[in-house]
């Protein structure tokens, strides 16, 4: 696999590229995603790119809860979430929680935490359930979200 098949005929992925690269080496982060993409296949998942959407897809928030001052008060209140900032939140979770395992290469993190996603598992999943969970807690707010 080449650095240009990855990213081709993707835009998230080449999304996702630009969220990994660190200090403007686009060329590193490719390789990264290349080695996370072999090290998908090595642990017996037959497609990385569908493995890599399909965690996407299951970590993506719908809703998110955003601060509003209304007189003296702060208030959580649960707002749709733009697709942008969707796919931005998404993409910092699996990055926050490949990175804060430490115990291999960041390749095989990645690809660890790739496939806990996709099966609905792992830590990026665990953080949209969390901001579900708030967002649930503070529906009462709702009301406040469009003054």
């Amino acid at each position: 696999m080449t650095n240009n098949n990855i990213v081709n005929a993707d835009p998230v992925l080449d999304k996702f590229i630009n969220y990994l690269m660190k200090n403007g080496k686009k060329s590193l982060a490719k390789s990264i995603m290349e080695e996370t993409f072999e090290e998908i296949k090595s642990k017996g998942q037959k497609s990385p790119k569908s493995i890599f959407s399909k965690a996407i897809e299951n970590v993506v928030p719908k809703i998110e809860v955003r601060p509003k001052r209304v007189g003296w008060s702060i208030y959580q209140v649960p707002q749709e979430t733009k697709a942008n900032r969707q796919m931005f939140l998404a993409t910092k979770w699996i990055l926050d929680a490949a990175r804060s395992r430490k115990w291999a290469n960041f390749s095989k993190l990645l690809a660890t935490e790739l496939i806990d996603a996709a099966n609905e598992t792992g830590t990026a999943v665990k953080k949209k359930l969390d901001v579900y969970k708030m967002a649930e807690a503070n529906k009462a707010f709702a009301r406040f979200a469009n003054r």
